[in-house]
């Protein structure tokens, strides 16, 4: 069977079984892949002691084997990342990095302020654990000044959806990283995502609800999880009951630190450590302790330890106390695992497909642009048939990471791949998309409202991604 028809009915099959049938996006996706395992052209690859199996339960095995590999690669990390998230949270440390940036800026300017401070804290934290956090400073911020309602959530949206769709370790980008499997360090990612996704946070946080709110402001009403009094507490809350500033923000600093600057210094050209370093090897030692303390799992892991100690010394929990708490976002942590494994499973049945040969001379050509273009627009595609980014990006991925295995030379940096497929999974966001409704209920939107906002404000967000990583990968290729 063709490849494309392959591709065809496994992602019709996705997006029918989550949209329609409402099938959890776990089994959806374990059971595309194995329809994909089934429909792929060439064999299957067997272990040893499978040749003879049937191709159905060949498929079974392999999709299993492909879980299991992507889920060693970004079980830990993802895990790790959800628990500083929710330390941030209870020990006040999220709302201490809000408040300083509120103080920093001025009220006048407190639209910048919830800007980054989305924009810091969906590094280590989900989209909609970011707006659940912010969303009631909003609204204080509506009950001081009397207006600007659209500016404050706008800004908030724009700050958490960038980077959790651009900047690792986030399922989504985490995921799209193993998958492309281009050489992209995690560092460079992080660091790569994180720059580029400025403007278009600074286009759909900042200007673009300035352009809307030409055409009126939007009432603040009741909400869930956000009522008066708990708006004043927020407001009131002294300073001396939040942790310190360094101690808040530390926990996503410190591992963003370690695992760039590894990166950074690995890509140091040789000649260049040679003209610096009278013994390169000085440079090997430096290096070695880099590797060290910039390995994914260890960085993450001592940020987790400085947000556990944060925790634990703000609330005065102990051990066992501290242990429990942990409870909720590990929970959170196994279902995005699930997901995004089983996702990684799909993509890489797609690619037994040989998919990635077909579109190779396609892709190829026009300097790049159009393999940009194809993983942008796969990307988009599927975020609108069925909602979800972290499933629009692992599937991209994965088919773009088929064409390149076959031999496409890239004439630019593969960070503007990765940010083409994350842009792309923006576009757009409807009542398909779990997101759409957490801005609509906690922002007190109506449905007309969070269309009106939320939803142009990601489409024009992706459009706007989109042309910057074309015009970028032609004037400024660091290939």
């Amino acid at each position: 069977m063709s490849p494309f028809i392959v591709l065809v009915i496994g992602v019709a099959f996705i997006i029918a079984a989550i949209t329609i049938l409402k099938i959890h996006p776990f089994f959806a996706l374990l059971l595309a892949a194995v329809l994909v395992g089934m429909l792929a052209r060439p064999d299957l690859p067997a272990e040893p002691g499978e040749e003879g199996l049937p191709r159905a339960t060949l498929a079974l095995e392999v999709t299993a084997r492909e879980f299991g590999s992507l889920a060693g690669k970004i079980g830990i990390v993802i895990a790790l990342a959800a628990v500083i998230g929710q330390c941030l949270m209870q020990s006040g440390a999220a709302d201490k990095i809000t408040r300083r940036l509120l103080g920093l800026m001025g009220e006048s300017r407190a639209n910048y302020a919830l800007l980054g401070s989305g924009y810091i804290l969906s590094v280590p934290v989900f989209f909609d654990t970011v707006f659940f956090l912010l969303v009631p400073l909003a609204r204080a911020l509506r009950l001081r000044t009397g207006r600007n309602y659209i500016l404050y959530v706008m800004a908030i949206c724009a700050g958490g959806v960038v980077t959790h769709s651009l900047v690792p370790p986030t399922p989504g980008p985490l995921v799209m990283l193993e998958k492309l499997d281009i050489g992209l360090h995690l560092g460079t990612a992080i660091l790569g995502g994180f720059l580029l996704g400025l403007p278009a946070a600074f286009f759909g946080g900042i200007l673009l609800p300035r352009w809307l709110l030409r055409f009126g402001d939007f009432p603040m009403r009741d909400a869930p999880g956000s009522s008066t009094e708990e708006l004043e507490e927020i407001v009131s809350k002294p300073e001396s009951e939040l942790p310190g500033f360094w101690a808040s923000a530390l926990p996503v600093i410190l591992p963003v630190v370690l695992i760039t600057l590894h990166s950074v210094l690995d890509a140091v050209p040789r000649s260049a450590v040679e003209k610096v370093f009278a013994d390169p090897s000085a440079f090997d030692g430096i290096l070695g302790v880099t590797s060290f303390l910039g390995n994914k799992h260890l960085a993450l892991g001592l940020g987790t330890a400085i947000a556990l100690w944060v925790l634990a010394r703000q609330k005065r929990y102990s051990l066992a106390r501290l242990t429990a708490s942990l409870e909720p976002a590990l929970m959170a942590a196994g279902t995005i695992i699930l997901i995004t494994c089983a996702g990684g499973a799909f993509g890489a049945m797609l690619k037994l497909t040989g998919i990635g040969d077909e579109l190779k001379g396609l892709a190829g050509s026009g300097s790049g642009l159009l393999l940009l273009l194809i993983a942008w627009g796969i990307s988009s595609v599927m975020k609108i048939a069925q909602g979800s980014g972290t499933v629009a990006m692992i599937t991209a991925a994965s088919i773009v990471g088929g064409i390149l295995k076959t031999g496409v030379e890239l004439p630019f940096h593969p960070i503007y791949v990765f940010a083409a497929i994350a842009y792309g999974s923006m576009v757009t966001s409807w009542m398909n998309d779990s997101g759409f409704w957490v801005v609509c209920k906690m922002s007190g939107f109506t449905q007309k409202e969070t269309l009106r906002t939320w939803s142009i404000q990601l489409g024009s967000m992706g459009i706007i991604g989109l042309i910057e990583v074309l015009i970028l990968s032609q004037i400024l290729p660091l290939a």
